[in-house]
């Protein structure tokens, strides 16, 4: 069995709220948004690192944890040690979203986290090219 990030192809497990460009049409998770390809999934997800980063100024990975994955529900520095060691950065330091190998590097970090791996780096691009 696929985690559900990757049976919704929300890799991010976004939760249901806005309306996303390739958006499955007849959803059957009442929680996630789930989308009609993989590359649709990681843009949403990079549309929203996009508006943490430069909206909301968080401009770490420890910000951006903090944020996308709520206490309540996960264990935050674990999440954050996690990505930090899966891509290389440190979690205070500085994101840049137009860095596009420190975003794939940071997506990469929170896909495995959230899915126990990571995906295509191909995905990964193509999804990024979309935002």
């Amino acid at each position: 069995d696929l985690p559900r990030g990757l049976r919704n192809r929300n890799p991010l497990n976004i939760r249901i709220g806005n309306v996303w460009l390739g958006e499955e049409p007849n959803p059957t998770d009442p929680d996630f948004e789930q989308f009609v390809a993989m590359e649709y999934g990681v843009r949403a997800a990079f549309v929203l690192l996009r508006r943490y980063i430069r909206h909301y100024r968080r401009t770490t990975i420890r910000a951006i944890i903090k944020a996308w994955a709520p206490a309540n529900e996960n264990n935050v520095e674990a999440y954050v040690a996690t990505v930090a060691k899966h891509s290389g950065i440190n979690p205070d330091d500085q994101l840049d979203f137009a860095d596009v190998e420190q975003m794939v590097a940071l997506f990469q970090g929170m896909c495995l986290v959230e899915n126990g791996r990571t995906l295509d780096e191909k995905i990964v691009h193509k999804g990024y090219d979309l935002t």
